[in-house]
């Protein structure tokens, strides 16, 4: 294997799969510059491969601990590293190159379940994090390193294994004179803020809430069979929000809980689903409303996470917005309506020149260029970690 290396210039591929669990998304970059200051991260190529329809089921089974068996759970980790193996190689060759031009692949995996919280038996913390789609696989099918399962470096050194993109956010996007907000609506939303000449120990970040699973997971119960989504916020913006619901909604302890905290499908996955669709049933709540409301409780976590976290301390005028859920104007609505009145201008990835389905899996494609090199790549301000480390293992 060779790889390219000229004035100090490589090509990376990152791989994302997140908590939407809609498909894989596979970036090529070309990172040039020195890591440890500022390296310069150049979007070659990407494409999203949707999940097989069986993978997706199977996939969802396994987010219920008591049907993730060992077989299973060992099964869907060699079948996502052929997936994830199958997308990387598609991508170089739309980047037009091969796969002997890399210098290595960073695949974050596809998380099953997160459980940061310090839990102590036998007087060891055994909080822990899964992320299964074999790196090894990754590496064998491809003939470039992979490196994979980056969060539980970061939580052996008592971090919560989560949020890592903000490490990169901070490289990519700090300013010296303006205070940024990074949120990323995926499955669960995100928020990193840099506050303006900040240091990487002035950062920080957390999950805000849900982001699109709540209003996916409504959707496709409702719609069995035909929706998995809504898409263009299309059921949304025929309904309305119902008032007594979503108050009843903004009652959820998460909100509230102190930095720095992370979640997933274990507290908004399907028996919170599950629990709103036996809400809408007992109130004769239209589908359409039961949708907008919950699209308008994602809006309303991501002010409530600046008012309650962050507008004292680091009070900022622009919110740059990724992920899937820029694609919802509905949703953006109702985001511009939360952060407006505070002084906050929203505007997506595209509107400033980004590109809001590719930023994570670039993300990651720059935390492994940082693993390979044998450099930190975490912040423990952000996770709770007592040091940075360096996340990742390394297959050959």
């Amino acid at each position: 294997m060779s790889t390219v290396s000229v004035n100090n210039c490589r090509y990376v591929v990152g791989l994302m799969s997140g908590t939407s669990v809609d498909g894989i998304d596979a970036a090529v970059v070309q990172i040039s510059g020195s890591l440890g200051d500022r390296p310069e991260v150049k979007l070659i190529a990407f494409e999203n491969t949707p999940y097989p329809k069986s993978v997706r089921e199977k996939l969802f089974s396994l987010f219920d601990p008591s049907k993730a068996t060992v077989d299973r759970v060992g099964r869907m980790n060699v079948w996502l590293g052929e997936l994830y193996a199958k997308s990387a190689l598609s991508v170089i060759a739309k980047a037009g190159l091969q796969a002997s031009d890399i210098a290595v692949i960073g695949s974050h995996g596809q998380t099953i379940y997160h459980a940061p919280e310090n839990e102590y038996i036998d007087g060891y913390d055994l909080h822990y994090t899964v992320q299964i789609g074999e790196g090894a696989i990754i590496s064998a099918r491809t003939g470039v390193p992979c490196v994979s399962d980056f969060r539980v470096a970061d939580m052996a050194v008592g971090g919560q294994g989560a949020p890592l993109v903000p490490f990169t956010e901070y490289l990519l996007y700090r300013e010296d004179n303006r205070s940024l907000l990074l949120q990323n609506i995926g499955g669960i939303g995100n928020i990193t803020v840099i506050p303006a000449g900040a240091a990487p120990e002035q950062v920080f970040a957390f999950d805000t809430g849900p982001g699109n699973m709540l209003i996916d997971g409504v959707v496709a119960s409702l719609y069995a069979g035909e929706k998995t989504m809504d898409a263009g916020g299309a059921i949304a913006q025929k309904g309305q929000v119902n008032i007594a619901l979503f108050h009843l909604l903004q009652q959820e302890a998460y909100y509230k809980l102190p930095l720095p905290k992370s979640t997933g499908r274990e507290r908004f996955g399907a028996s919170y689903v599950d629990w709103l669709l036996s809400y809408q049933r007992e109130n004769n709540l239209p589908p359409n409303d039961l949708i907008a409301t919950v699209t308008k409780l994602t809006a309303w976590s991501i002010g409530e996470a600046y008012r309650r976290f962050i507008r004292e301390s680091s009070p900022s005028n622009v919110m740059i917005v990724g992920g899937g859920g820029c694609y919802n104007p509905v949703l953006i609505r109702f985001l511009q309506e939360e952060m407006e009145p505070m002084g906050v201008q929203v505007l997506t990835q595209e509107e400033v020149g980004g590109n809001s389905d590719a930023k994570e899996a670039v993300a990651f494609a720059l935390l492994a260029d940082y693993t390979l090199s044998r450099m930190p790549n975490n912040l423990p301000n952000v996770t709770g970690a007592q040091r940075s480390v360096i996340m990742g293992k390394i297959s050959y």
